[in-house]
């Protein structure tokens, strides 16, 4: 698909008046654009995430405003994280296991390359006692508009039987019930 863009049509984008249009509608997600090669939005920070998403995609994520907890987890297994202050960027590589955790007044810059057809992204939770995988949700997304995030997390969110550990008994806590 080529897009219907044309060079003297280069969209140009500020990015604090995104962010604050992004404040003011309540979303939590903004598409800037969206094509077979690339994705790019501006997410708001979700005060509580605990899951970690995984996309065949390289990701470029840029701290617009606040900064980021970008919890990963490393081939073995091992929980790291990479703390991204505002004005900087990084690069994650594709399946990667990531959690970018950042305050509901922070905004970030993501690109990836848009998802090929079928292409599944996972979105994983672990236990916050034992470690162990505790549930997968699965989604095609071929568009982002959608907010996958969002719809994994109600599907998680929703069954107690999902949140609970099968190996330690374990319950996630809902967000709402999240003490910081």
């Amino acid at each position: 698909m080529k897009p219907d863009i044309q060079p003297s049509d280069l969209p140009i984008l500020d990015l604090d008046a995104v962010a604050d249009e992004l404040a003011a509608s309540g979303r939590q997600v903004k598409v800037l654009w969206q094509y077979p090669g690339s994705l790019a939005f501006v997410a708001k920070g979700r005060d509580y995430r605990s899951e970690f998403h995984i996309n065949a995609s390289d990701e470029v994520t840029y701290m617009i405003r606040g900064t980021m907890r970008l919890h990963h987890r490393t081939p073995e297994g091992e929980e790291s994280v990479a703390v991204i202050p505002e004005g900087s960027t990084n690069w994650m590589p594709p399946n990667t296991e990531h959690s970018p955790r950042f305050p509901s007044d922070s905004f970030a810059l993501i690109l990836e390359r848009g998802r090929l057809p079928g292409e599944i992204d996972r979105f994983r939770w672990y236990c916050p006692e034992c470690g162990v995988l505790i549930h997968e949700e699965e989604f095609v997304v071929d568009d982002y508009t959608k907010d996958p995030v969002s719809k994994a997390y109600a599907r998680f969110f929703d069954s107690e039987q999902a949140r609970t550990c099968d190996e330690c008994g374990t319950v996630m806590p809902r967000p709402d019930q999240q003490i910081n």
